[in-house]
C-alpha cells in the first residue's frame, strides 16, 4: 500500500477520490489549497471558500484521514493569474485551468506537501492514467475519463512524463452519477454539493470587472461584417492528403484580418481585450433578427468586429497555428518531426466532441487542418490532439 496525498477541495469528486483511496488500503492525508483570497468580481460571494474548507475537513473526518492546509495564494497569483492579465491584454483568450493544472496542483502544490513523503498525489479529477513499457524504458499515458460527458482530460493536457508518474485519478474510471452514488452511500457531507463553476480556485466571476483590477476600460467601436465580405476574400479550398504551398497552409490557417472600412460601425464597447471570439453575451447591440457574434477584435486599434447569425462565416475556420515554442508534447516519444503528419483526434475547447483533423509539423511549428470547419478558434486556447482515447500533446493556439 502507498501513502497517498489527496488533494481535497470539498467536492464531491476529490471526496470520493479519497474515499476510495482509504477503502482500497492506503494510508491517505487530505490537503486542501487556498489559492484566492480576493473578491474583486467573484460572484459567489466572499463566504464559499470558508464553506468548502468546512464541508472538506468534514469529509476528511467522516473518512478518518487526517486533514491539512497550505496556502499557495503567492504562487497562484505570479503564475496563474498574472498569466490571466497577461493573456486578455495582448488580445487573446487564456485557458487558466489548464495552468492551474500544469502550475499549481501537480507543481507547487506537490512541493509543498514534500514533508509528508508521499509516493503519490491524488486528484478527483475524470480522466486516466496507464504506465506501459516500450524499449525498456517506462511511458506514461494520459487517458480520458470513462464519463465522456464529464471527462477533463483537456484540462491536463500540458501535465509532463514526470507529473503523470507522481499522480492517480481515482475516480477516471467511475461516471459523474456513479460518484455522487458512493458519495451518498458512504455519507460524505459533499454528496450533494454542486459543481465548481468559473475561472479555478477563483470561482465564477464577472469577466470585465475581474480583469479591470489591472486592465483599464477604453470606449470603442463595435464593427458589423456583412456577409458579402467573405465573397472578395476566399479561403483555399481543403481537401484530403493534398500537399499544400506554404502560402496555402498559412491562409487555410490564419484568421480573416479585418479593417474598419470593411463592415458598418454598430455600436460602442469598453475594451477589445474584454472580448473573445464566438462571444456573444455583453455586446448590448440589439435589434437584429438573429444575434450577433464576435469574429475578430483588434487592441491597438481598440475595435470589436461582429457578425449576425449562428451561421456567420466569420465564426468559422478550417485550421489553426501553433508556434513551435508553444506546443507540448504529453509523450515526447510520440513526437512528430518537421516534415512529418498524423491524421488525429482534436478539441480546441473543453466538452467539445472529439473532430477529425491533420496535424502538419513544420520547423516553425505545427498547422492543424481540420476536415470541417470549427466554430470560434480562440487565439490563447488549447488545441488538443488524440490517438484514440489518449492525449498525445497540445499547444496554444497563436492563430
Amino acid at each position: 500500500m502507498a501513502r497517498i496525498v489527496v488533494g481535497l477541495s470539498g467536492g464531491v469528486d476529490s471526496s470520493v477520490a479519497a474515499w476510495l483511496l482509504h477503502e482500497q488500503g492506503h494510508e491517505v492525508i487530505a490537503v486542501y489549497m487556498v489559492n484566492w483570497h480576493d473578491t474583486v468580481g467573484v460572484l459567489e460571494g466572499s463566504c464559499k471558500k470558508e464553506e468548502d474548507v468546512q464541508i472538506a475537513e468534514m469529509v476528511a473526518k467522516k473518512i478518518g484521514i487526517p486533514f491539512h492546509i497550505v496556502d499557495l495564494s503567492q504562487e497562484y497569483r505570479s503564475r496563474v493569474v498574472d498569466y490571466l492579465f497577461r493573456e486578455y491584454q495582448a488580445g487573446r483568450t487564456p485557458n487558466p485551468d489548464v495552468l492551474c493544472n500544469r502550475e499549481i496542483k501537480f507543481d507547487a502544490f506537490v512541493q509543498a506537501i514534500g514533508r509528508f513523503q508521499a509516493d503519490y498525489v491524488a486528484t478527483g479529477h475524470y480522466c486516466r492514467k496507464e504506465r506501459i513499457e516500450k524499449d525498456g524504458k517506462p511511458w506514461f499515458r494520459l487517458l480520458a475519463g470513462k464519463d465522456q460527458q464529464k471527462d477533463q482530460s483537456y484540462f491536463l493536457c500540458q501535465l509532463s512524463q514526470e507529473q503523470l508518474a507522481k499522480v492517480v485519478f481515482p475516480v477516471g474510471d467511475l461516471t459523474k452519477q456513479q460518484v455522487r452514488e458512493l458519495a451518498g452511500e458512504a455519507g460524505l457531507p459533499s454528496a450533494d454539493k454542486k459543481d465548481s463553476q468559473g475561472i479555478c480556485f477563483v470561482g465564477k466571476v464577472d469577466l470585465p470587472t475581474f480583469l479591470q483590477q489591472k486592465l483599464e476600460a477604453k470606449k470603442g467601436k463595435i464593427v458589423e461584417i456583412p456577409r458579402g465580405y467573405y465573397k472578395y476574400h476566399p479561403k483555399p479550398s481543403v481537401q484530403a492528403d493534398h500537399r499544400y504551398t506554404p502560402d496555402e497552409l498559412t491562409n487555410i490557417t490564419s484568421p480573416f484580418v479585418y479593417e474598419p472600412e470593411d463592415g458598418i460601425i454598430t455600436g460602442e464597447h469598453q475594451g477589445a481585450h474584454f472580448y473573445t471570439i464566438g462571444q456573444r453575451k455583453g455586446l448590448k447591440v440589439g435589434g437584429r433578427a438573429e444575434p450577433l457574434f464576435v469574429i475578430g477584435t483588434d487592441i491597438h486599434q481598440n475595435i470589436v468586429y461582429v457578425a449576425e447569425g449562428h451561421a456567420h462565416p466569420g465564426l468559422n475556420r478550417q485550421g489553426l497555428f501553433i508556434r513551435k515554442e508553444d506546443i507540448h508534447w504529453v509523450r515526447p516519444d510520440l513526437q512528430l518531426k518537421p516534415g512529418e503528419l498524423a491524421h488525429l483526434s482534436l478539441r480546441i475547447r473543453y466538452r467539445q466532441e472529439l473532430q477529425m483533423g491533420t496535424l502538419l509539423m513544420k520547423e516553425e511549428g505545427a498547422y492543424i487542418i481540420f476536415q470541417k470547419p470549427q466554430r470560434g478558434i480562440t487565439p490563447g486556447q488549447f488545441a488538443v490532439w488524440y490517438d484514440g482515447d489518449e492525449l498525445l500533446g497540445s499547444g496554444v493556439i497563436f492563430q
